[in-house]
């Protein structure tokens, strides 16, 4: 019963780190969308209208991201809004290896130090994820056109 309890528990972490690592991307969405549906419920909107207005805001930092990433030609330019986005997963990759690491090591200065490494694993895969969705389309680009 102990070992089901251990591969249970390591299946889980598992799944979490996957999700984590897959949802990382969404940080600055969800932040935002977070943020709006707060303000929105402190102002008097009501529970439904809280959550109208976080879904809205926050489809709409990630379709804003996404048609600048298209759109903007400077790759410093598509750099620092990659950055942006990479930004909010950085530290949520960061809090998450934290609480992680506190349930398996006793050391705060081991906790902290794969803290960081997990914060910049997450980070890389929320880059390569938003470079990814990008979408460089260079089909045509170099060809003689007739």
């Amino acid at each position: 019963m102990i070992i089901l309890g251990i591969l249970v528990c390591m299946v889980a972490i598992g799944f979490l780190c996957w999700l984590l690592f897959t949802l990382a991307v969404f940080a600055l969405p969800f932040f935002v969308g977070v943020n709006a549906g707060m303000w929105a419920m402190s102002s008097g909107a009501g529970w439904l209208g809280a959550i109208l207005v976080g879904a809205l805001a926050a489809g709409f930092t990630f379709g804003a991201g996404q048609l600048l990433l298209g759109t903007v030609r400077p790759l410093w330019a598509k750099l620092a809004i990659a950055l942006i986005f990479v930004a909010p997963a950085v530290v949520a990759g960061y809090h998450a290896t934290h609480g992680i690491a506190k349930h398996f090591m006793p050391s705060e200065g081991w906790q902290i130090a794969f803290s960081i490494i997990g914060a910049v694993a997450v980070g890389i895969a929320a880059f390569l994820r938003i470079v990814g969705m990008a979408g460089d389309d260079q089909s045509g680009r170099g060809l003689a056109r007739a």
